[in-house]
């Protein structure tokens, strides 16, 4: 399996994101992996590397390949975070997967994931996931 150069979690239960981590590190998907509470500040980090707005030496900096996005969280939604990544750069956002990852099965929120052509998938995160998730966007 490829390594990624990198993964997000956004999610506003902390206890989500430490467990989607542990997750992620076990599976050796990659070295790089940051976590945010609110989509306002992962929205701020993405703008940021989109626009090589960074120290380019600092290793807490990098472009994801794969973006997993809660829904309900305070400050800014992932549906708010969503609009505003949609209106980054196309050539920056080609190469990210975006990963909607909520415990909501509204066919509302289904609908609307699919119109930011976002991957849906309901909590918790488990290895078949991540590996289904991986073998249809990143095998060679």
């Amino acid at each position: 399996m490829k390594k990624l150069s990198g993964v997000l979690l956004i999610d506003d239960d902390e206890t989500t994101n430490f467990l989607n981590r542990r997750l992620l590190e076990k599976l050796e998907v990659t070295d790089n992996i940051r976590s945010f509470v609110n989509g306002k500040q992962a929205f701020d980090y993405l703008y940021n590397i989109s626009n090589q707005n960074y120290d380019l030496t600092n290793r807490d900096y990098f472009q994801p390949e794969l973006i997993f996005l809660d829904i309900n969280m305070p400050v800014m939604d992932g549906f708010e975070m969503l609009d505003l990544y949609e209106r980054l750069d196309p050539e920056f956002r080609k190469n990210i997967v975006m990963a909607v990852l909520t415990s909501s099965t509204h066919p509302q929120d289904t609908e609307t994931s699919k119109r930011y052509a976002a991957e849906y998938l309901t909590k918790p995160l488990s290895i078949e996931k991540v590996k289904n998730l991986l073998d249809k966007h990143f095998e060679s």
